[in-house]
């Protein structure tokens, strides 16, 4: 087994690995997926619609790898999960001002988040738009923009832009 390791370099990157283990069910499901393949299928057995969720949050922030498998008894593979990292190493110096407002976006009340995120959604529009007009338009730090996305399951980054999250784009 290669022993792949995610570098934390940025305050923002923090956020998705706080929140990657955030509910029992995502911490129950890290786990799993590090020690095993799992299907989609099982995992909505085990885990349910949440663990199904959580796992295409994984996905959106590259944290788990994919492979085809092939199962007794049926004609198409299945595409298997697996968690890509086996250690973190956080490497990254900044100001207490954001790294107060980095910890305070990952452990916020999810209404009180849900309501930032729609605003920000809303803005990026279906076509998606660069990072610093967004930020500029909704008076954001880029800091706490940068969080905010990187918390969102309906939001990602593409290069400068911030555009809405689909799931069967990385499929």
């Amino acid at each position: 087994m290669m022993h792949r390791i995610k570098v934390v370099n940025d305050m923002s990157e923090l956020v998705p690995v706080l929140r990657a283990v955030d509910t029992p069910v995502k911490l129950k499901l890290v786990q799993r997926l590090a020690e095993s393949w799992l299907t989609q299928e099982d995992i909505l057995r085990e885990f349910g619609k949440e663990g199904v969720k959580a796992l295409a949050f994984f996905e959106k922030l590259k944290l788990i790898d994919t492979r085809w498998v092939a199962r007794e008894g049926r004609r198409t593979p299945d595409k298997s999960y697996h968690f890509y990292y086996s250690t973190i190493n956080i490497n990254t110096t900044a100001p207490l001002a954001e790294v107060s407002e980095i910890l305070a976006i990952a452990s916020m009340e999810l209404k009180e988040y849900s309501k930032l995120e729609q605003r920000i959604y809303d803005a990026v529009g279906e076509q998606g738009r660069f990072f610093s007009d967004v930020a500029e338009e909704l008076g954001m730090t880029p800091t706490r923009l940068k969080g905010l996305v990187k918390r969102s399951d309906k939001l990602e980054y593409r290069g400068h832009r911030i555009e809405r999250f689909n799931p069967q784009a990385t499929a």
